[in-house]
């Protein structure tokens, strides 16, 4: 009896030393055939983490399907599809648990097809860690930095770059050294700071769970110590109280409770909480608060017990008689998240079909689901390079900076301070397919930012200046002739005392834009805010006049949009390159032909001429007093 008991006492000691160990969640990523597969086969084989059936049957599939003659070919150990096996390839994201004396492991071992990097993203989207594998005789591929790319964006901070097949270059010391500078490089601009590179040979086992006498020259960790001594990630139960009301709970007409999973900070009985209801932050409505209400009770399962934290699935009950639904969030009093229908966030498309804006979704935010559409693409980014551009629609596996707009207001945050309330999917309304997965950058409070209404009214400054306020946009090539013609009818104009404003694009950048390049994007952005300070200027009850070569008819449709319907005429200065050209009064075609100067519109940047301005002035032929009679007429605001 007493052996027993020892027995039993030592096999308790031993699940309770198992559950205290911390858990790692991580992925395998990076392009196709750099030994993903391989290498997670290998260390659950090395761990023996595989029962006997699961030995059996690798050794058995590996004869049949393998590619290392008569030796276990590690890799079918993931591969679980029969496509897999029959191909050699990942498609889809393999999970697998492993343990040792330290830690408890989480892998997810993703596919490096293009076509399936949704899938590595699904992976990535719940890891602490990444292990980007690079197989040595190719070093640095597309897909490589497209993986990497999507980890930062996934808010990934810890990468351990595995340099795989050091056997097939003879264990070279330079070999890993070059492809570890790339590397670093690379994840210096994507922001992901904590790096270590290790060479290994995953099908041979060298460097992955001992030091290998074949890299004396490597005096760093294995790969299974670097996965046991990666640091833990900041306890979530230190943020902010964050619940996701997943489904009120009541039984009976005695009992209300609200139930979900805590996905940030701790709850206590007592605490004062806010309570973010839908019921009162519906879009647009002024002055809607957050309830406060305190809890009078946390049951977790069938125990009421006094506190809970991250992680924990619990029902809450509160003191008040609030109305909260599926979807809404209870969070800290003094810290609760923001409420808005509207936000900035990085898109990730996911399928065939391209995305054209305009277009509305199902948006699933933690636990809410809610109608939007994409309002604007701000840029896509060149995954390779990192850059931005311009850019109407999105396809399969492009990521863009996005503005979404939604017809309620939700609870959300910012995806660096919440997973959970930070990501979200977007679903086709027709098939419920998922075609998009998204982290908020910023969100744009309209609860807590409203337009603030003044004494004086639009009207009120139209009848002091007795005129119709508008705004004329001036584009064309440089040298046109848009600034010449814009400065001769602000002459006209006042001459007339009527009451108008130039926004040349040269002097604007001298001041407003001075930080703005000449990329698309850049071009973009200095359109955006010219036409805000435009519209200020109109609602000022001014007649604007913009010189701005503005080349992108999407971008002079948006700034066309920001106006009333009669607000906006569109002059297109009609010149021939030539002609333009041979006015180059700074220097700029010429500098632009001899390579000097990069992306210079009508030379190595197209121009988009307007398809239907208000008025189009062909300048060949015509004298500078014809050009201004016609402008006159056309834009005289006079009463």
């Amino acid at each position: 009896m007493l052996h027993e008991a020892t027995e039993r006492s030592d096999f308790e000691r031993y699940v309770e030393a198992h559950e205290s160990k911390s858990l790692l969640r991580f992925i395998t990523c990076g392009s196709v055939d750099d030994g993903k597969s391989t290498l997670i086969g290998r260390l659950l084989f090395e761990t023996q983490s595989l029962y006997d059936d699961q030995l059996g049957a690798l050794e058995k599939d590996s004869r049949k399907h393998g590619t290392q003659g008569e030796a276990i070919d590690y890799a079918l150990a993931l591969d679980g599809l029969q496509a897999e096996r029959e191909q050699g390839i990942t498609i889809d994201v393999a999970y697998r648990f492993f343990s040792t004396l330290k830690r408890k492991f989480i892998v997810a071992d993703c596919p490096g097809h293009e076509q399936y990097t949704r899938n590595m993203a699904t992976g990535a989207s719940t890891a602490d860690l990444a292990i980007v594998l690079v197989d040595a005789r190719k070093g640095l591929l597309t897909q490589t930095r497209r993986h990497s790319f999507i980890l930062s964006l996934l808010g990934i901070k810890q990468v351990i770059l595995a340099v795989n097949k050091m056997d097939a270059v003879d264990y070279q010391e330079h070999v890993f050294r070059d492809i570890e500078a790339q590397y670093l490089e690379l994840a210096q601009s994507l922001g992901i700071k904590a790096v270590t590179a290790i060479p290994l040979s995953a099908l041979a086992g060298e460097n992955l769970i001992t030091a290998s006498a074949k890299t004396p020259w490597y005096l760093g960790q294995s790969l299974l110590s670097a996965l046991e001594s990666a640091p833990e990630l900041a306890a979530e139960t230190t943020l902010p109280f964050r619940l996701p009301v997943q489904w009120v709970c009541r039984p009976n007409q005695d009992f209300r409770g609200f139930a979900g999973t805590i996905a940030a900070g701790a709850v206590s009985v007592g605490d004062q909480i806010s309570v973010n209801s839908s019921a009162t932050l519906t879009a647009g409505q002024k002055g809607a608060k957050a309830l406060q209400a305190h809890v009078t009770a946390i049951i977790r399962g069938t125990e009421a017990i006094e506190s809970a934290i991250a992680g924990d699935s619990i029902v809450l009950t509160l003191d008040e008689e609030i109305d909260v639904s599926r979807g809404d969030v209870l969070s800290s009093l003094t810290n609760t998240p923001v409420r808005s229908d509207q936000f900035d966030a990085r898109i990730l498309w996911m399928t065939q079909a391209p995305l054209q804006l305009g277009q509305s979704f199902l948006l699933k935010l933690g636990t809410r689901t809610v109608n939007a559409r994409i309002e604007q693409i701000k840029y896509l980014i060149d995954i390779d390079t990192q850059t931005q551009r311009d850019a109407s629609a999105l396809e399969l596996n492009d990521v863009a900076l996005c503005k979404l707009r939604l017809d309620q207001v939700v609870s959300l945050e910012r995806y660096s301070d919440s997973r959970v309330l930070g990501s979200f999917i977007l679903i086709d309304r027709h098939n419920h397919a998922t075609v998009a997965a998204g982290t908020v950058v910023e969100a744009n409070s309209s609860n807590n930012v409203r337009w603030q209404p003044m004494l004086v009214s639009h009207q009120d400054r139209v009848q002091q200046k007795r005129q119709t306020p508008k705004c004329v946009w001036f584009t064309g090539l440089s040298g046109a002739g848009k600034s010449t013609l814009a400065s001769g009818l602000d002459r006209a104009l006042t001459d007339a005392g009527q009451h108008v404003y130039v926004l040349d694009g040269d002097n604007l950048r001298h001041g407003l834009t001075r930080y703005l390049g000449f990329s698309d994007a850049d071009r973009k952005e200095n359109v955006r805010l010219v036409a805000e300070v435009a519209k200020l200027m109109v609602d000022a009850g001014l007649i604007v006049l913009v010189s701005l070569i503005s080349p992108f008819r999407a971008d002079r449709d948006a700034a066309r949009a920001m106006f009333g319907a009669d607000q906006f005429v569109e002059v297109f200065v009609d010149t021939r390159l030539e002609v333009a050209e041979s006015r180059d009064v700074k220097g700029l075609y010429a500098k632009a032909r001899s390579g000097q100067l990069r992306g210079f519109t009508g030379i190595d940047s197209p121009y988009e001429a307007p398809i239907k301005p208000e008025v189009h002035l062909e300048t060949l032929g015509r004298s500078l007093d014809d050009l201004l009679a016609e402008l006159y007429q056309t834009v005289s605001g006079a009463d």
